[in-house]
């Protein structure tokens, strides 16, 4: 074995060539969209090309956090900023901000019995009929508890909406339906668009808040937006969890296969299709199960720190102690050494997005100074439920008050020069019309959400910048490419998600089209220059989710509003 003084100079060895045959790229200044419209500077595909194809090596083993691939990862990362001349802004002047972290292995041995009043029993298979995870972070938890069906799990005043109805949680379990109620009115739950409170981690969230030991999240691809697969992948290992975090946890929090979910709910004499009909009106109520569930959740507990890779281009101006900030996240799924055949989750195309971010950074090293700094974080564990950016938006360099907008880069397909671009989100913010003259003059069509239904805003990192009052949104391309149409891109985008979306098929190929990110890292790059440049901070518009909390990040001493009570209806 080599010792590891030998192995760490192999390390930078390898980074070090890396980096030099990304220094090698060809001139892309010509490519459609990869030249400033104001500096001289340009973008090149071919460099994002080269750290995507490094980032996703298997010399990576898929960037797992807490791995040796994520490490690199950083570090490579970290070797860039400061190639391109850029400042440390992570702790005791280095890149790096290290985010406690701790990993949870659920084990083989874990059980989940259901027993009926009549001492009728359905016993479950791990990962086949469900995956669960020990948030409380002990080894051992033993569950005997009463199943309570709350429908989505949801209680939104401003949508008059609550399907606890003073229900009592405290001791048992919760049932969930994935998802949120169906709509067609933007005023209500926003429509066809997935709100937070369709997501899994607010059921997670909401149900621990009101003392559930478990819960239990029914899934339904047509509803979730992916298969058990993609489930089963990401909790079915490890999972982890911010080490300094006190709120309430669950001690399994769970997912159930819809079919899984059906038995166990006809066992007591009930109709699971009936019951997720009766959880679409506001008049529904809780059904207490005449089931408990019996479970040992055995798990594996190792505390450990990941990093974000922070670095700041500074200024020097009236406006140097605010910041506009750009986001990506650099890990992945790993290796799992207990899969036979391909277990490295290589995470191609979910690399692109870091792969713009250190781009967009190389165009910044080369243009002008801004009126702001501009902040750069490559964050860590994404995958394990956007943890990396939530630990940065707790403990920013910059406070979240004054930072003018997040530009986040999540991942982008490999398949040609787009002619649209989506910033979901950048609508709810005083800087859209702005956005809207940038990308024309890129020749971009700004696309509404294409699937607003699955909730990518509340699956990004940018989410966790939003929710502390930050306006932020991820720059994305459409689903029109030159060449195609629509339904050409639609395809695409379906062929991903059903292949290789959190799989050990999302490999690098030499055969990606990596063409048009040389225009989404150039309109990334003059998004960011413009609102550097702005006279004031950009703000959340008026009433939206977010505008109370920028408020009181721009103004400490306000107090949080009371949340709006729901009126009995008229009988």
């Amino acid at each position: 074995m080599a010792s590891p003084k030998l192995q760490v100079t192999g390390i930078v060895a390898v980074l070090l060539c890396v980096s030099h045959l990304a220094a090698q790229g060809r001139d892309t200044a010509n490519d459609a969209g990869g030249t400033s419209l104001h500096a001289e500077v340009h973008a090149d595909s071919e460099k994002i090309r080269a750290h995507v194809r490094f980032l996703a090596s298997d010399l990576l083993q898929g960037r797992g956090i807490g791995q040796r691939g994520g490490d690199i990862a950083a570090e490579y990362i970290a070797t860039q900023f400061a190639l391109y001349g850029l400042k440390p802004a992570g702790e005791d002047g280095t890149y790096f901000q290290d985010v406690p972290l701790v990993e949870v292995k659920t084990l083989g041995e874990t059980a989940f019995t259901f027993v009926t009043t009549n001492l009728e029993a359905v016993t479950l298979k791990n990962l086949d009929d469900f995956v669960t995870s020990n948030e409380s972070q002990t080894e051992a938890a033993y569950i005997d508890a009463p199943i309570v069906f709350v429908g989505y799990g949801i209680n939104a005043p401003e949508y008059e909406w609550d399907d606890y109805k003073g229900i009592d949680l405290k001791g048992k379990v919760a049932l969930v339906i994935v998802n949120e109620p169906t709509s067609d009115n933007p005023k209500f739950f926003k429509g066809r668009a997935l709100t937070y409170y369709g997501t899994w981690s607010y059921k997670f969230v909401e149900t621990a808040r009101r003392g559930a030991v478990a819960t239990l999240i029914v899934h339904r691809t047509d509803l979730a937006g992916y298969g058990w697969e993609v489930v089963r992948n990401s909790w079915g290992k490890e999972r982890s969890y911010l080490k300094t975090d006190t709120t309430p946890k669950l001690q399994a929090a769970s997912w159930i296969q819809f079919g899984a979910a059906k038995k166990v709910v006809e066992k007591a004499g009930l109709d699971l299709d009936q019951l997720f009909e009766r959880a679409q009106s506001k008049d529904f109520a809780p059904v207490e199960l005449p089931v408990r569930l019996q479970a040992h959740v055995a798990s594996r507990v190792r505390p450990f720190a990941s990093r974000n890779v922070l670095a700041v281009l500074p200024s020097y101006g009236a406006m140097s102690r605010e910041a506009v900030l750009y986001t990506a996240h650099y890990d992945h799924l790993g290796i799992d050494p207990d899969m036979e055949g391909e277990n490295i989750y290589n995470g191609a195309v979910d690399a692109t997005g870091c792969g713009t971010l250190l781009e967009v950074a190389r165009i910044w090293s080369q243009a002008p100074p801004a009126p702001r700094a501009v902040l750069f974080a490559a964050v860590t564990a994404e995958a394990q439920g956007l943890l990396g950016s939530e630990y940065l938006a707790k403990h920013s360099p910059v406070p979240p008050g004054k930072i003018s907008l997040d530009l986040n880069y999540e991942a982008l397909a490999p398949i040609g020069d787009p002619d649209e671009v989506e910033v979901t989100g950048a609508e709810r913010t005083t800087f859209y019309s702005t956005l809207g003259e940038l990308a024309k003059a890129f020749g971009l069509a700004i696309r509404p959400e294409a699937h607003p239904e699955a909730g990518h805003y509340y699956r990004s990192d940018h989410f966790s910048l939003a929710r502390v009052g930050i306006p932020s949104f991820s720059i994305a391309q459409g689903l029109k490419f030159k060449g195609h149409d629509e339904a050409w891109g639609e395809a695409q985008e379906q062929e991903y998600v059903e292949h290789r979306y959190r799989r050990p098929t999302d490999k690098y190929r030499a055969e990606m089209d990596f063409a048009g990110y040389a225009k989404m890292a150039m309109f990334g790059y003059e998004v960011g220059a413009e609102a550097a440049s702005w006279p004031k901070l950009i703000g959340w518009l008026p009433g939206d989710e977010y505008e109370a909390e920028r408020k009181r990040s721009q103004f400490p001493d306000l107090k949080p509003q009371e949340a709006k009570k729901i009126r009995p209806r008229k009988k």
